[in-house]
């Protein structure tokens, strides 16, 4: 593959993340993938943003307000045929992740390739084994337009029948294949300590064979990244304060507070 055909995608809309999110994780890739790639961001916002990132606006299918607020929905419209002519590989990250390892094996292999959550990402709720998550995915650009497609068909039945854009894409995504599962890992599910002992000793680092640590849901990575850090997670998994290495991660990728 042409390094130059590598495109790195992420999506931001609402308040929830600033674009000083956008541009810690751009800041990140360029750190762990060596050669030429394009990084772009799907946004209605255009301020705030550092040089060499491209922004477009999210496509429009039809989403209902409840699309951008239960779930990922707006994410379907990265397999648009024709997405602003973007071509080639394509890495999907979502902007509550830390990039801590080589990214390069993300754009190896043909297909679609994901998480594949199983119970140690969804305990307890996993009616498909394993679950595609949607977090971080690879595709070809343009090779996918049936999702989209099947989306618009009825978008208030696939709302209602899925709730979550992922278990929509794996309904529409028969073969795909999960990548090695120490590649990419749970804050919550990897990393925090058991109940009880989390009191008392922080969450661990992640291993070396880490690529990406994904802070689904609460707490996001801002909560334990600022040096004012005060309590974060719920009940009873909750902690207080920063944690030096998620902290240390966003002031090398130019966050400040």
């Amino acid at each position: 593959m042409n390094k130059s055909d590598r495109v790195i995608l992420c999506m931001k809309w609402g308040s929830l993340y600033p674009s000083s999110y956008v541009n810690v994780l751009y800041s990140a890739c360029q750190r762990h993938l060596e050669g030429d790639f394009r990084f772009v961001c799907f946004t209605p916002d255009t301020d705030g943003f550092a040089e060499g990132i491209e922004v477009f606006p999210i496509p429009d299918l039809g989403y209902g307000d409840q699309h951008w607020r239960s779930g990922a929905w707006p994410k379907l419209s990265v397999f648009l045929k024709n997405l602003y002519e973007l071509q080639g590989r394509a890495l999907f990250i979502d902007l509550d992740s830390l990039i801590v390892g080589d990214l390069a094996p993300f754009f190896e292999g043909e297909g679609f390739h994901a998480i594949g959550g199983g119970p140690d990402w969804r305990p307890g709720r996993t009616p498909v084994d394993p679950p595609l998550l949607t977090g971080v995915f690879a595709f070809d650009l343009g090779a996918h337009g049936h999702i989209p497609e099947a989306f618009t068909k009825d978008p208030v039945d696939a709302f209602d029948r899925c709730k979550l854009e992922q278990v929509f894409v794996q309904e529409h995504m028969p073969e795909w294949q999960a990548w090695p599962p120490e590649w990419v890992i749970s804050f919550k599910r990897h990393l925090r300590r058991p109940i009880g002992v989390d009191r008392f000793l922080a969450p661990k680092e992640p291993e070396k064979s880490a690529r990406i640590v994904a802070f689904h849901g609460d707490p996001r990575p801002v909560d334990v990244a600022r040096k004012d850090a005060g309590a974060w997670g719920k009940f009873p998994r909750a902690g207080r304060g920063p944690i030096p290495w998620v902290r240390q991660y966003w002031i090398d990728n130019g966050f400040e507070g």
